[in-house]
């Protein structure tokens, strides 16, 4: 599933290609990825403009005008597309047609996606309980963040209510550089764990964001790079391992993060 990084190209990739031009037409596709009735996004979206882009976590929010924005969370295959020929992709979900010519399609193969109309990004977070952008939140915010959380420290840095934007790959990468067990109890953690989470939370998204958007390998001291059952450990060159933790696919080199 798209996680922050991977918003944050297509963020750059928006506002790269389709802000400014006025919408002339939308087209839309399976109903179920539409959190308001279809009709309002055609009457929300006709002869206006994306003026800015914003990224709330896993969300990319496009501005209309100073009262809506259109909202796209990703689900597991989401992406946008802009191209300059007629031919709609397959499995396009949502489509303007620009001015001239060109289109912007939310392509999403398995519809597990989500279309929404906000009135604005911090009404669209209130209303969906979510926590801060991952980037903008400081240490004292994530230390008080998780100072009462209890169960796995993975379960609380991907609970979008908590943090936004940190999903399944990128907590194991965190936890991984910090040598700290995914089943660890947040409440059994120390203040220097918890700290060395939240160097990583930065380190690890930003550099994640710069390899996508430069098109760059990550380092191979990433988990990312080897995130395969029985993969050998870039640290220590023992096996990686695929476990279960609050029901997901799980990797982590067992001598190298202590469970706590």
């Amino acid at each position: 599933m798209p996680e922050l990084p991977e918003v944050a190209y297509q963020k750059k990739y928006v506002d790269a290609t389709a802000l400014h031009k006025k919408i002339v037409k939308v087209e839309t596709g399976a109903a179920k990825l539409f959190q308001s009735p279809q009709k309002d996004f055609k009457k929300a979206l006709e002869n206006l403009k994306f003026e800015e882009t914003t990224q709330l976590g896993k969300y990319l929010f496009l501005k209309i005008n100073s009262w809506q924005q259109l909202v796209f969370h990703f689900g597991m295959t989401g992406k946008v597309e802009y191209y300059q020929h007629e031919e709609v992709p397959k499995h396009a979900q949502l489509t303007t047609v620009f001015d001239d010519g060109s289109r912007l399609s939310f392509v999403c193969p398995r519809k597990f996606g989500k279309i929404y109309l906000a009135e604005g990004v911090e009404e669209f977070q209130k209303k969906h309980s979510l926590g801060n952008h991952a980037l903008d939140v400081r240490q004292k915010e994530f230390l008080e963040l998780l100072q009462d959380k209890k169960g796995s420290i993975k379960g609380a840095l991907t609970n979008q209510h908590v943090i936004a934007g940190i999903g399944n790959l990128y907590a194991d990468e965190m936890l991984y550089q910090c040598g700290i067990h995914p089943k660890s109890k947040t409440e059994n953690l120390s203040g220097e764990d918890k700290k060395c989470l939240f160097k990583e939370m930065g380190r690890v998204l930003k550099r994640v964001i710069k390899s996508k958007t430069e098109d760059s390998k990550l380092p191979d001291s990433f988990l990312t790079r080897h995130r395969k059952e029985g993969a050998e450990c870039p640290n220590c060159k023992g096996s990686v391992k695929m476990i279960k933790v609050s029901g997901r696919s799980t990797y982590l080199c067992p001598n190298c993060q202590e469970e706590k």
